[in-house]
């Protein structure tokens, strides 16, 4: 199936780079930080993976401060990051689209991981967690992109991998392209995208 959209809107996390250890690491470090029991990788990915950390951790019924405590270490593991393989030249392929990044990664590390990865001229904008009120699943982050890119979501696709992206990409009415998920399409890696795109 032939797709052509105006924009593109992609996730970061699990899309474009390999970040799990590195979330999970930092969010073990806050729970040993406040005194709580550490997860595994498993039921982390099973129940966590790719939600708003705010969110997480109200679902955990434990103190916010471990949420802040989390972003505060992630910056000590950005070294457990990889760029998946086909991320570069997928982009490069891509570039005549205008594109965004949606991700609930704050700010700070988000521009960090595009510069350590050399990414960011990629982008149009690049929207996050700190710049609205509600992350995903809420759509607030896809419509704010799409007002930036001045495209309407209906003329857009949204690339993500989670549960939380699918829900922010239907509920604003993008098509939505599901990294081993399912979702209006589903893909294996990013770069099945430019074929897809014509």
């Amino acid at each position: 199936m032939n797709l052509q959209p105006t924009a593109i809107l992609f996730d970061l996390d699990g899309v474009l780079i390999d970040s799990l250890n590195a979330w999970l690491a930092a969010l073990n470090n806050a729970f040993e930080h406040h005194g709580y029991n550490t997860i595994t990788k498993a039921e982390f990915f099973r129940k966590y993976w790719g939600y708003d950390l705010r969110d997480n951790v109200e679902k955990m019924k434990i103190s916010q401060e471990v949420s802040e405590s989390c972003n505060n270490f992630y910056g000590d593991h950005l070294d457990k990051i990889s760029l998946y393989p086909t991320t570069k030249k997928t982009l490069e392929q891509l570039k005549h689209y205008k594109k965004a990044l949606i991700t609930n990664t704050p700010r700070k590390w988000t521009l960090k991981i595009l510069h350590n990865f050399d990414l960011k001229h990629h982008f149009n904008c690049v929207v996050t967690s700190d710049d609205v009120t509600k992350a995903k699943p809420s759509p607030e982050i896809v419509y704010k992109a799409c007002n930036y890119l001045q495209v309407q979501p209906v003329d857009s696709v949204l690339v993500g991998d989670t549960p939380s992206d699918i829900k922010a990409g239907t509920a604003a009415g993008t098509f939505v392209i599901g990294v081993n998920i399912p979702a209006d399409i589903t893909i294996k890696n990013v770069g099945e995208l430019p074929s897809l795109l014509k």
